[in-house]
């Protein structure tokens, strides 16, 4: 017959090498199937050996020899995970149960409440409220009688054995919460029914430092007894003190409390003998202010706690107070640490609220700032660290308004990495490559730029931060969900590390130590699957998270290449493609293998230009890296490489004037129309070089450049080639407004105008061309007709951006003597002409010549005489034709015929009556038939710069009808121009200067943004993308930082909601609505 009984797991099995193994077995009494899920737990422990070795010490410890431990063990199974995930997991807090072993029914316990870990702690050292002095405005201190909350209170014991209490206190709280912590990441699979919760990230810190935050309000209690003397314990001096916590504390806190009181008095073991003065009230209100992990709430299990003191008054028993409360600290929990007080260690240890003040205000550096994002009153006189907070955030969310702020929060994380030594970059899961601090330096670096003007963003934790930024739109939620992820993995790994030998570490343990890294990943929760190992799955979960974090964080957080790399040769490169691959993954690109193809392309060969490439690579790839499209920025450069390589001055002129390499690398990363007209024309190069007055494309004079286009331009008599050479010259033109733009040297107004310029004179170069060449086919000198090309739209108010188009109207007079309507065909044939020629395929960007605005539209003639246009506008013109009149102007062709038609429409466009409310009405209607049927699909309204609400048309639209009704009366409102009018406009009280303003920004901002999205993308394109890389590129050509791309959106979408707020008043009518505050 079979046995159903479990049988007994072999010693082997168990995972046990201790030759003493199967004989301690016996002696607990665990060698019967009745404790075979006690000998399965054991087994699931992360060091079983050291389970059992501390096992048998507890046993041993206990009257019963564990017998009712054991009891407890087979009937509880919260308890046996909990303890067994200790034991294995704890070489430090297994000593504590092994010493103390009656502790070991704390592990029965939940998790301690924040009021439970204060009694504990406070009960340990028997603490009261302390008594203080009397002094002017005074608040009431925060300590409770019940001893549940922070404050200043005096302890009853001093000395050593106030140090021993307090350690042991606290170690039996922590051993509480790694249980539960352990027990998380714990699984015996013949010994467990079902998991342990999984204690969140959160919880664990969170538990951390509150148990900190009772930790150090007990030691301060301590100091208040060194100081000032310990609370009396004469029954006779406080029999009616109704200020003693005694009453109300747990049973356990009452006979610590009666304990630390007899040895105060003189009557317990190892009292001291100075404990007898008599204690003074506490003149220094001593406030401590938590700083780093502990401040924000996410400590670890084994930290320094960095903190700051602040005291009214600054007085010598203040700064022994601080002083004895650090000595206290460290010798009993972990070290206290005061050196991010101002001026470090040469510092005051304490100061008064206005010497901090004064301190931060004068002489503080940026990382001072950037340390105090983590500031949060912990204990003491809290009133007084209340006031710290409110008094020191304001300066922390104000400094990245500082000089080079950016720059030096990067040159401290270069300081950090380069502390640690390369062979352990690895193995370092704080500091090195991929690290923690790496998301940290990302985060807080957000916090500090964005947090000036988003108070969501003010928050303590790096895990909360994440969130915050998520959730206000700053990073993405993938990206923030995965570096939180991998953030908290970071973290567990430390935590684990930390609770095995009870040691401040970040360090993994070394890649041939196979039994610490079994031991670190069984800690961790990780099992051995298939033919992976434990450690092979976490080394390769590590390698992901490292890798996850250098990818998101670069994008944030841009960071030179390393020293090594920088004094690579060409060779070194060819011959360690796997550091340079990793390099170029942590300066942001996205495609490391592509990009070291470039490099290798580039610096390849022994020949002398290959070698100029290798040093100069380093640092042209530094600037890219600051860019918002690394990747595409490398690919521009070799391309340029290429189409420059039998000029001599390109690598010399990189090599001899540092700003011309950063100008350039600026450009080929951040935007692809720039770099592709300097790639088609690299001699443009030459302009981003300085002159005597600063950079060579602001000396460029643009009405000479015209009048150049069209002089080199006449000296071909074939059209085709005069266009060309017009082309060419047009390539240069736009890539120096382009750079001159994107690198912040031009304003947009000037951008337009010269825009503008060198259209007209593309148009004038073209229609003299196909004159001359018909003038030649015909045998004449005269032509039969003379041509005027009449700007509309952007073109006509000098407002052109990038990707517009050239509206225009064409205007022919018959030569005197010539028949009319011969001589309007052939206008019609130089117009059809110059519109085919100029639209041939090239690769630069599209000269369009469009005539939709001509009366009849499509289907209407392409040329008219200025009486037919007169004809046409007197008795069919619709009020949207007469409006976009009010943006005509000459801008190529025959100037006597262009006036002579600017004068005709002068009464259309500005009647002496004005206009009706009828045509306001239309206009009205109209617009918003636009505005309903023009927007794409899919297109947000918000963020269309066009047509969006507060964009370009709303403003243009409003300008026009303010001068189809004020034009007549008032001459200053006649121009084209939507700026110039704007101006008149509030010159003649019809606007107030902050509507002008608002009006004048959202257009100035649109206009950016709509200039910017052509350069990124290479074509017309009116909507701003979503909040991502695209939105990064967009933003860095227009002015900003790739990495403030969330700013640029919010400056845009505020400037155009205050534009159209004035729209609805002005345009529509509307009453003010707070719907656009």
């Amino acid at each position: 017959m079979t046995s159903n009984r479990p049988s007994i797991p072999s010693i082997a099995t168990l995972g046990l090498s201790s030759p003493k193994a199967s004989e301690d077995i016996a002696w607990l009494g665990w060698n019967d199937p009745d404790h075979t899920t006690l000998l399965w737990c054991l087994a699931a422990a992360s060091d079983q050996d050291l389970a059992l070795n501390t096992l048998m010490r507890m046993a041993g410890n206990l009257a019963d020899d564990g017998a009712e431990l054991t009891a407890r063990l087979c009937e509880d199974e919260a308890l046996r995970v909990r303890f067994f995930a200790l034991l294995g997991g704890s070489t430090l807090l297994g000593d504590h149960l092994a010493a103390h072993p009656e502790t070991w029914q704390e592990l029965t316990k939940p998790l301690p409440e924040e009021h439970e870990m204060f009694q504990q702690m406070l009960g340990s050292v028997g603490a009261h409220v302390a008594d203080f002095a009397e002094l002017e405005s005074v608040e009431d201190d925060p300590a409770s009688k019940d001893l549940t909350t922070p404050g200043t209170y005096r302890a009853s014991v001093t000395g050593s054995e106030a140090v021993s209490a307090l350690r042991d206190a606290y170690r039996t709280l922590m051993l509480r919460i790694a249980a539960h912590d352990l027990a998380g990441s714990y699984f015996a699979r013949k010994g467990q029914s079902e998991p342990q919760p999984k204690l969140l990230f959160s919880t664990v810190t969170g538990a951390l430092s509150r148990l900190a935050d009772a930790a150090l309000t007990a030691a301060l209690a301590v100091a208040v007894a060194e100081v000032y003397g310990p609370y009396p314990t004469d029954p006779t001096e406080n029999a009616d003190d109704k200020t003693s916590g005694s009453h109300s504390a747990t049973e356990m806190t009452q006979t610590t409390t009666q304990t630390a009181a007899r040895t105060a008095a003189g009557t317990g073991p190892g009292a001291r003998k100075n404990t007898a003065k008599k204690a003074t009230p506490v003149d220094a209100r001593l406030a401590v202010i938590a700083m780093g992990k502990c401040g924000a709430q996410e400590l670890n299990y084994i930290s320094d706690v960095d903190v700051i003191f602040v005291a009214e008054p600054a007085s010598n028993k203040a700064t022994r107070l601080a002083a004895e409360f650090s000595r206290i600290g460290s010798a009993a929990f972990f070290e206290v640490d005061p050196n991010l007080r101002p001026e470090g260690k040469s510092g005051a240890l304490v100061r008064t609220l206005d010497s901090h003040i004064s301190y931060y205000r004068r002489w503080a550096e940026t990382w001072e700032f950037q340390a105090l994002l983590k500031a949060r009153a912990q204990t003491g006189y809290l009133p007084l660290g209340r006031r710290y907070e409110d008094a020191i955030r304001p300066m922390v969310w104000t400094a990245s308004e500082r000089d080079s702020f950016v720059e030096d929060v990067q040159a401290m994380r270069r300081r950090v990495l380069a502390n640690v030594p390369k062979d352990m970059r690895n193995r370092e899961l704080k500091l090195g490559t991929g690290g923690m601090r790496d998301v940290e330096f990302a985060v807080q670096l957000l916090q500090l730029v964005h947090g000036r003007s988003d108070e969501r963003l003010r928050v303590l934790s790096t895990v909360e931060a994440l969130d915050a930024l998520k959730n206000a739109g700053y990073i993405g939620r993938e990206d923030s969900w995965q570096l939180i992820e991998a953030y908290e993995f970071l973290r567990l790994l430390e935590h684990r590390l930390q609770l095995q030998r009870f040691r401040r570490t970040h360090t993994m343990p070394a890649d041939d130590d196979t039994e610490a890294l079994r031991w670190l990943a069984r800690a961790a929760g990780f099992d051995a699957h298939g033919a992976k190992s434990s450690y092979d799955l976490m080394v390769n979960h590590l390698r992901k998270v490292r890798l996850r974090i250098s990818e998101l964080h670069s994008r944030l957080f841009y960071r030179p290449l390393l020293d090594a790399v920088a004094s690579m040769s060409a060779e070194e490169l060819r011959l360690s493609p796997a550091a340079a691959k990793l390099q170029l993954s942590a300066l942001g690109y996205r495609h490391p293998g592509r990009a070291f193809d470039h490099l290798t392309k580039l610096a390849s060969g022994s020949s002398r230009k290959a070698r100029i490439q290798s040093i100069l690579l380093p640092g042209l790839m530094e600037w890219l890296g600051e860019t918002a499209d690394p990747d595409a920025g490398l690919l521009n450069y070799r391309k340029l490489s290429d189409a420059a390589f039998d000029r001599a001055w390109f690598l010399r002129m990189l090599r001899d004037e540092g700003i011309v390499g950063k100008r350039l690398m600026s450009i080929l990363g951040n935007s692809p129309y720039t770099a592709e007209l300097i790639i088609n024309s690299p001699d443009t190069m030459k302009l981003l070089s300085d002159g005597a007055n600063g950079p060579k494309f602001l000396d460029t004079n643009p009405q000479q450049v015209s009048k150049s286009l069209v002089n080199s331009s006449k000296r071909h008599a074939d059209p085709d080639k005069a266009v060309a050479v017009a082309r060419s010259l047009r390539r240069v033109e736009l890539a120096r407004i382009a750079a001159a733009d994107q690198l912040g040297f031009m304003p947009v107004e000037r951008v337009c105008r010269e825009l503008s310029l060198i259209w007209d004179a593309v148009l004038e170069a073209a229609i003299r061309a196909e004159v001359r060449a018909s003038l030649r086919e015909m045998d004449r000198e005269e032509p039969p007709a003379r041509i005027a090309v009449i700007g509309m739209g952007r073109l006509g108010g000098q407002e052109l951006g990038f990707g517009s188009d050239a509206d225009v109207l064409m205007v022919a007079e018959p030569a005197e003597g010539e028949d009319e309507t011969e001589a309007m065909a052939w206008a019609k044939k130089i117009v059809d002409k110059l519109r085919a020629r100029l639209a041939k395929p090239s690769g630069d960007p599209p000269l369009e010549v469009d005539l939709g605005l001509r009366p009849e539209g499509r289907s209407g003639a392409v040329v008219r005489s200025i009486s037919s246009y007169r004809r046409y506008y007197s008795q069919w013109g619709e009020a949207w034709e007469i409006q976009a009149l009010l943006r005509a102007n000459v801008v190529a062709g025959d100037p006597e015929v262009g006036a002579e038609f600017i004068e005709m429409i002068n009464d259309f466009r500005y009647p002496a009556s004005g206009i009706s409310d009828a045509t306001i009405r239309e206009i009205r209607r109209i617009k918003a038939r636009v505005d309903n049927e023009r927007l794409p699909r899919g297109a947000d309204r918000n963020t269309h710069t066009k047509l969006g609400r507060g964009g370009l048309t709303d403003v243009e639209w409003t300008v026009q009808l303010l001068i189809m009704m004020h034009g007549s009366e008032h001459h200053e409102l006649r121009t084209p121009s939507t700026l110039d009018a704007l101006d008149a406009l509030r010159d003649c009280a019809i606007l107030s200067a902050k509507e002008v303003t608002q009006l004048r920004e959202a257009w100035l901002m649109a206009t950016n943004a709509r200039n910017a999205l052509v350069l990124v993308r290479g074509k017309r394109v009116d909507q701003l993308p979503q909040p991502g890389n695209h939105l990064a590129q967009v933003a860095g050509v227009a002015g900003w930082a790739p990495e403030e791309n969330q700013e640029f959106l919010e400056a845009y979408l505020k400037a155009t909601r205050h534009a159209r707020r004035v729209v609805d008043q002005v345009f529509w009518g509307e009453p003010d609505s707070y719907e656009y505050e």
